[in-house]
Formats: C-alpha cells, sequence, structure tokens
C-alpha cells in the first residue's frame, strides 16, 4: 500500500459538475475528497503501484448490495431511556398500530 507523506500543497477549482461527483464519490466509498484526488493524480501520472483498496463500504456500494446514504452523516442525540417495566418491544407492539 502507498504511504502518503505530506508534500506540496495546491488549490483545485473545480467545475461544478466535477464538483458534485467529486463529493458523491466520496459520500459513497467513504474516503476523503483528498484521497480520491490523489490517487486519480497518482494514476493519471503512473505513479500509483497498486489499486487502492477500498472500504468495507466502498464494496459492498460497488457490488450493490448496499445504497449510497441519502444524507451526510449527523450526531444522533442521546437514545431515550425507558423506565424499568417498558421496553422498546411494548412500545412497537401496540394494539393501537395500524
Amino acid at each position: 500500500m502507498m504511504v502518503y507523506r505530506p508534500g506540496m500543497a495546491t488549490n483545485l477549482r473545480l467545475r461544478t459538475d466535477a464538483e458534485q461527483a467529486l463529493r458523491r464519490e466520496a459520500i459513497r466509498s467513504g474516503r476523503t475528497q483528498q484521497d480520491i484526488i490523489r490517487a486519480a493524480v497518482d494514476r493519471y501520472l503512473g505513479l500509483a503501484t497498486e489499486v487502492t483498496p477500498r472500504t468495507e463500504l466502498g464494496t459492498l456500494l460497488a457490488d450493490g448490495s448496499v445504497r449510497p446514504p441519502r444524507t451526510e452523516f449527523t450526531v444522533v442525540p442521546a437514545r431515550v431511556r425507558l423506565d424499568g417495566r417498558l421496553t422498546s418491544l411494548d412500545l412497537l407492539d401496540r394494539a393501537d398500530r395500524v
């Protein structure tokens, strides 16, 4: 696996469609936008020595096992604690549910 060592920093201006595609790919693959751009530059310049390993999520997305998230990750508030007699199954198993 190629190890990233900090080197030249640069600014990159992308067309709107390329920016959106890069964001979608980052979300889909679970990789950072920087990692995707570095890998693309390495491949273009013939510097890539191996295929970049996919994350578990990337593999599942690529083979169609799961669909990409519709929204970006958000922090979930703390779970609600029920009193000692009531369980989540009790809430789901109510007679008034349709």
